[in-house]
Parts: C-alpha cells; sequence; structure tokens
C-alpha cells in the first residue's frame, strides 16, 4: 500500500469541495498543519494522515446516492400472478418482500407477513392459487436515482424498501439491507 503523496491529498481534498480550515476542523488538526502537509514542508504522523484519510472517506459516503447502491436487477411479480408464485420467488431469492409491477410501474407490494395474514382466514391450498392483487399492499415508496442514502434510510425506518423510479419507470430497488452494506464498505 502506497501512502499518498502531498499534491494527491492537496486534490482530494479540493475534489470533495473542502477547504483546509474545514478539512482541520473535521480531522481534529490545526489548518496551518494542513498547508504544511500539501505543501510537503511536514511529514505527518501516521495518525494523522489516518484522520485526514477518514474525513475523505467520510464525505465519500454522505454522497452516495440511490444509483449507487440500488439493485438493478429488479425482482417482481404481476398482480395477477399467483401467491404461490410470489412465495416460490420470495424463497428462491430469500427476500421477504416484491413489488408489484404492472408495465414498469409499480402498483403495490407483497410481503410474507401479508400472506401469512391471509392463511389465518382460509385454507393453504385456496390462498396458494389466489392472485396476488387479492391480497397486495401499498406500493413502496419511490425516489430518484440521485436521491442520497441519508433521506432513503428515513424512508426506509417506516417501509421494507424503496423503489428507484427515472422517468416514471421502475428501474431498481434499495433495502434496508442494501443501506447496512454500507457500514462494511
Amino acid at each position: 500500500m502506497q501512502l499518498p503523496l502531498p499534491d494527491e491529498l492537496k486534490q482530494k481534498r479540493i475534489d470533495l469541495g473542502l477547504t483546509q480550515n474545514d478539512l482541520a476542523k473535521r480531522a481534529g488538526v490545526s489548518q496551518p498543519l494542513i498547508a504544511r502537509i500539501e505543501s510537503g514542508d511536514v511529514d505527518p504522523r501516521l495518525s494523522t494522515l489516518k484522520k485526514i484519510i477518514d474525513v475523505f472517506n467520510e464525505i465519500e459516503k454522505e454522497d452516495i446516492c440511490l444509483k449507487d447502491i440500488m439493485n438493478c436487477e429488479l425482482i417482481s411479480v404481476s398482480p395477477e400472478e399467483s401467491i404461490d408464485r410470489a412465495v416460490h420467488i420470495m424463497e428462491e431469492y430469500n427476500i421477504s418482500q416484491i413489488p408489484v409491477i404492472r408495465n414498469g410501474i409499480s402498483v403495490g407490494s407483497i410481503a410474507e407477513d401479508m400472506i401469512v395474514r391471509s392463511m389465518a382466514d382460509k385454507k393453504t391450498s385456496v390462498v396458494s392459487h389466489m392472485k396476488i392483487a387479492d391480497i397486495m399492499g401499498d406500493s413502496f415508496p419511490a425516489l430518484s436515482p440521485n436521491t442520497d442514502v441519508k433521506t432513503a434510510s428515513y424512508m426506509l425506518e417506516k417501509h421494507p424498501a424503496v423503489l428507484v423510479l427515472e422517468n416514471g419507470q421502475v428501474t431498481g430497488v434499495v433495502t434496508k439491507y442494501d443501506v447496512l452494506k454500507l457500514l462494511s464498505d
């Protein structure tokens, strides 16, 4: 692993739209130290360099949009399909909810809890042959691909997924799991 050169640190700071003062405050060091590091007058301690790089990484994560983390391979069902088909898809992909899409437009959602609830009232054989339209719930909320992850996170507190819409068509989906994966990146 190669340590960044002073001019690389300066360019990264500029690319992220930070002033030396902004970087210094966020890294917990002085602005003159940042200036001296960028000019090559001083070699920073590894701990100082780590603080600077951590600030860069933190800012890059703030700029993540839904298009950066969405699943483009949209797994969906149509309202005319059977509940049995939805259950098969949930098992195959190990998911607990699916958007219901007709002609590229979200018309509802189906989730495990909806299916289980319907089984309390009807025989299993009856439920498996019912149409998804008979028990589906509301559509997942939809956002544009350029929406920041923070906004989506607020929506994911109340909904299991957020659809990504472009030109009125569903182009992807973001789940709580997709946002949680950012912590390990």
